[in-house]
This record gives structure tokens, C-alpha cells and sequence, in this order.
């Protein structure tokens, strides 16, 4: 008889849905099952998007979102936690309740402040930022883009990668425990990503992927993170995998075909079934 197969950890996201299937819970489920772990979802908004953009946002109900909290951690066991769109304070301010305490006061959280799609369109109320800083100690790591780090500390964003390393340092002293500032919206021949926690800064480069494949990009790294951290003993190993997986998905995304506008990034490119 076989061994059994070890059990693999159970990631929760806590996001929107996006019915292309490219970024949201939709991007999140699909980077755990890649990255083998089991994947369970709270869904806080309903959007109407493709590959071109965003045309409406519904919010779910804040009593709906708690329950499907509620439901899901009093039966099944939650080793880490990604909180992705939001939408409104009041969203923003359930989830901050939900994770300080109950069984998912001890779990990691991996944090993607999402306020405004790959497309432009916006995805978080403007009132709600301070809610969104005030969530910021909750999470064991942070993953800003450059506009959405320059919202957050209400100040112009990032024109280069030299300026990213100072942003880092000024978003973990709002609060945040470990700061993943992620440079992809910069110029330039390579990717860099800035991490910043307790022992310092760290510059991570790799190759920029030129590809019109982007779409939830953001999402998927974040997801990435989560479901890797538990294979791992510290976050910056888990991080330094994700980035390096995702260039992958970035440039295999186009062979997918999917959409008209900025495609998915291929989520399953490892496997031999979806190869062209």
C-alpha cells in the first residue's frame, strides 16, 4: 500500500471575485492548488470585469462575509490567510475584527492592499484608506504596489527603484510587521521588489518579462507567498520562491490566449498537461 500523501496546508482567501478568472479568489485558488496547498475563499465583493477592465463592484454584506468566516474557521483549520479587494471601511474594518481574534487570531496573514486594478479601475472607496492603515499591524506581511504604497502614505509614488527602500522603511513605521513593495509599475530592464522587515532592507531583482499577460499579477504573488510560507521557516525564502514562480507564469501567460485586453498569467505552467 502507498504512504499517504502529507497533508497540505490550508490557505484562506478573503477577497473579490473576478469572473475572467485572472485575479481575485479566482487567482488565489488557483496559485494554492499550483503551489500545493488546499484552498478555501471568503468572497467581499462581486465584480463585473474582463480582461478590459472593471464595469461594476457589489459589495457583499458585511454580516454575509462574517458568516462565511465564521462557518468556514469553526470546522476547518487555517494554517494562512490572504486578504485581498476590500472594497469599503466597513469590509476593511469586519476583516480587522474576524483576524484579531478566534481561531484566526494566531494565523499568518499575507495583506495585498488592493485599491486599483491592473486596468485603472478602482477597487477600494477612497474613505476607506485609513481604515486600510489601520489593518496594516494585522498582517505578518505587506504587498503594496508603487501607487498603492504612495496612497498609503499619502505621498507621490515611486519614480524609480532608488526611492523604494525609503517607502518600505516609511510603511513598516505605519505599522506593518513586513513590507513586500513591489516595483513592477517602474521603467527599467529588470524587476525590483524591495523587502523590509526587522533586520533591514533587501533588494530583489530578476528579469522583466515583457508580455501583455499581467492581469492579477498583484493577486497571484501575494496568494504565492501565502501558500508557500508553511513550506518554509521564515517569509523571505517563501517571497524569494513566489517571485521566481511568477516570472514563470508571466511568461508563459500568453500561450493561454485568454481575453482581449491584459490576459492572466498562467497560474499552471509547471504542469505537463497545460503545455503548448
Amino acid at each position: 500500500m502507498a504512504a499517504p500523501l502529507p497533508r497540505p496546508p490550508v490557505a484562506l482567501s478573503i477577497a473579490g471575485s473576478d469572473p475572467s478568472g485572472g485575479a481575485g479568489v479566482q487567482a488565489d485558488l488557483k496559485t494554492f492548488s499550483a503551489l500545493g496547498a488546499y484552498g478555501t475563499c471568503v468572497i467581499t465583493a462581486l465584480t463585473a470585469q474582463s480582461t478590459r477592465g472593471v464595469t461594476h463592484v457589489h459589495e457583499v454584506p458585511v454580516d454575509v462575509v462574517r458568516a462565511q468566516v465564521e462557518t468556514l474557521v469553526a470546522d476547518v483549520r487555517i494554517d494562512v490567510v490572504k486578504v485581498g479587494m476590500l472594497a469599503s471601511a466597513a469590509l476593511v474594518e469586519t476583516v480587522d475584527a474576524l483576524l484579531a481574534s478566534g481561531p484566526l487570531a494566531a494565523t499568518p496573514v499575507v495583506l495585498d492592499p488592493v485599491m486599483v486594478s491592473t486596468s485603472g479601475s478602482r477597487l477600494l472607496s477612497p474613505d476607506a484608506v485609513d481604515a486600510v492603515r489601520a489593518l496594516l499591524p494585522r498582517a505578518d506581511v505587506i504587498t503594496p504596489n508603487v501607487p498603492e504604497a504612495g496612497v498609503l502614505l499619502d505621498e507621490p509614488p515611486a519614480e524609480s527603484a532608488a526611492e523604494l527602500p525609503e517607502q518600505a522603511a516609511a510603511l513598516r513605521a505605519l505599522g506593518a510587521r513586513r513590507v513586500l513593495l513591489k516595483g513592477g509599475h517602474l521603467d527599467g530592464t529588470e524587476s525590483v521588489d524591495v523587502w523590509h522587515d526587522e533586520r533591514g532592507t533587501s533588494e530583489l531583482r530578476g528579469p522583466r518579462i515583457a508580455t501583455t499577460a499581467t492581469h492579477g499579477t498583484g493577486c497571484t504573488l501575494s496568494s504565492a507567498v501565502a501558500a508557500l510560507r508553511p513550506r518554509h521557516d521564515d517569509w523571505l525564502p517563501a517571497v524569494r520562491e513566489a517571485r521566481g514562480w511568477l516570472t514563470e507564469a508571466l511568461r508563459h501567460g500568453e500561450s493561454l490566449d485568454v481575453g482581449s485586453g491584459a490576459g492572466p498569467v498562467h497560474h499552471f505552467h509547471e504542469q505537463p498537461r497545460w503545455r503548448t
